[in-house]
C-alpha cells in the first residue's frame, strides 16, 4: 500500500468512497432527527450540546477515512474489506445516536467508534509496512488513533460528573493526532480529490437538511393550521438551501488546497473548519422542522424565540464558517469580507422578526449576489 501520486491526473472519487458517504448519511440523519426532537420538547441547550458531540464523532470518522483514502487507496480486496468494516462501525454508531440524545448513553456510539477506529488503525499499520519513507507518519497515526480509542472506552467507566470534561479532553486529543503525526512528514493526499470529497459531503448535509425540513413541513400542512406562515417557512427554507449551496460553491476548493499544499497550519484550519460548515447545514434542517412544529402547535413546549433561534443561528454559523475557511482565503481586498459579516449580524437579528426563515432566505440570497459579484 504505497502512497498515491498527489499530482495524479483525473483523480476522482471512487464508488467505494461514495458508498461510505451513503452509509455515513444515516448517522447524519439520526443526529438531525434527535436535535429536532430536543428543540421541539424544549431541551435546546442539552440537545445542541449532544448534537455537537454526536456530530463530531460522525464527522471525525468520515474525515479521517477521507484523508487516508486520498493518500492510500490500492482498491484491492483487503482494503475493500477493511473499509466495509468501517462502514459497519458507522451504522452501529448511527444506531446509538438515539440513546446518546435521550439518555446521554454513549455505549453504542462508542462501540461503533471502536469498530471504525480499529479498522482505520489497521489501515495505517498496513500503510506503514509498505510505505517506508513515510513510516514514521503512518505509525504515529496508528498509535494516536489506538490511544484515543482506548481513551473513549475509558470514559464509559467515569462517573457522570467527570464525563463531560473527559469528552473535552478526548476531542482535543483526537484533533491533535493528525497534527502530531504529519509533523513527521506529510501524507501524499491529492488536493483535487480532497476538494471533491468535501464538496460531496456538503451536498449530503444540505440534502439531509432539505429532507428533514420537507418532511416536517409536510406533516405540518396536514394539520391544516397556520397555512400562510407555513408557506413562508417552506419558501424561506428552500431559498436558504439554494443560497447555502450557491455560497459554498462560489469559489473552487481545489485551487485553494493546491496553493496551501505545503502550508501545514492553513491546511488543518481548512479541514477542521468544515466541522462548523457541515454541522450548521445539518442543524438547519432540524431548526426548520422545530419551527414548523411551533407554528402548528403554539401551545407546545417550543417557544417562539427558541424556535426562531433554531432557524437563524445555524444559518449565521454556516455563513461565518464558509467565509472563514472557504471564501476569505480567496479574497483580494478586505472589503470583500463586509457582505458576510453584515449577513451574520442580520441573520441573528432576524430571530426577532416575523417569518425568520423567509427573512434568512432573503439575507442569504443577498450575500450570494454580493460574493458572486466580487472578483474571483
Amino acid at each position: 500500500m504505497t502512497g498515491r501520486d498527489p499530482g495524479e491526473a483525473h483523480r476522482t472519487v471512487t464508488p467505494l468512497e461514495l458508498f461510505v458517504d451513503l452509509c455515513f448519511v444515516v448517522a447524519v440523519a439520526q443526529a438531525s432527527h434527535y436535535l429536532r426532537d430536543a428543540l421541539i420538547h424544549g431541551h435546546g441547550a442539552t440537545g445542541v450540546l449532544r448534537f455537537a458531540l454526536v456530530f463530531f464523532t460522525v464527522w471525525w470518522a468520515w474525515m479521517n477515512f477521507t484523508w487516508f483514502a486520498s493518500a492510500y487507496d490500492p482498491d484491492d480486496t483487503l482494503y475493500r474489506l477493511t473499509v466495509l468494516v468501517q462502514i459497519t462501525g458507522s451504522l452501529v454508531l448511527a444506531a446509538g445516536v438515539g440513546r446518546a440524545f435521550e439518555h446521554g448513553d454513549l455505549l453504542v456510539i462508542t462501540l461503533g467508534y471502536v469498530v471504525l477506529r480499529t479498522a482505520l488503525a489497521a489501515l495505517w499499520l498496513r500503510a506503514g509496512l509498505a510505505d517506508r519513507p513515510r513510516r514514521a507518519t503512518t505509525l504515529r497515526f496508528a498509535i494516536g488513533v489506538t490511544a484515543c480509542q482506548l481513551g473513549w472506552v475509558g470514559l464509559l467507566f467515569l462517573p457522570a460528573a467527570g464525563r463531560l470534561p473527559g469528552i473535552a479532553v478526548m476531542i482535543l486529543a483526537e484533533v491533535l493526532v493528525p497534527v502530531w503525526a504529519q509533523s513527521a512528514g506529510m501524507t501524499p493526499w491529492h488536493p483535487g480529490h480532497i476538494a471533491e470529497r468535501y464538496e460531496l459531503f456538503t451536498l449530503i448535509v444540505l440534502g439531509e437538511s432539505v429532507a428533514a425540513a420537507t418532511i416536517a413541513v409536510q406533516g405540518a400542512f396536514e394539520r391544516q393550521q397556520n397555512i400562510a406562515a407555513l408557506c413562508a417557512l417552506a419558501g424561506g427554507g428552500l431559498l436558504m438551501a439554494f443560497a447555502m449551496w450557491w455560497l459554498y460553491f462560489t469559489r473552487p476548493a481545489h485551487t485553494l488546497l493546491a496553493t496551501t499544499h505545503q502550508a501545514h497550519g492553513r491546511r488543518f484550519a481548512w479541514a477542521y473548519g468544515h466541522y462548523f460548515v457541515f454541522a450548521s447545514a445539518t442543524a438547519e434542517g432540524a431548526g426548520l422542522a422545530a419551527y414548523a412544529d411551533h407554528l402548528t402547535r403554539p401551545d407546545g413546549t417550543t417557544g417562539a424565540l427558541p424556535a426562531a433561534l433554531g432557524v437563524t443561528v445555524p444559518a449565521a454559523v454556516f455563513v461565518f464558517a464558509v467565509w472563514a475557511v472557504h471564501l476569505r482565503p480567496h479574497r483580494r481586498r478586505k472589503a470583500d469580507d463586509v457582505p458576510c459579516a453584515v449577513t451574520v449580524v442580520a441573520l441573528l437579528l432576524a430571530t426577532w422578526l416575523p417569518a425568520p426563515a423567509l427573512v434568512a432566505g432573503a439575507l442569504l440570497s443577498g450575500v450570494v449576489v454580493a460574493v458572486t459579484r466580487q472578483d474571483p
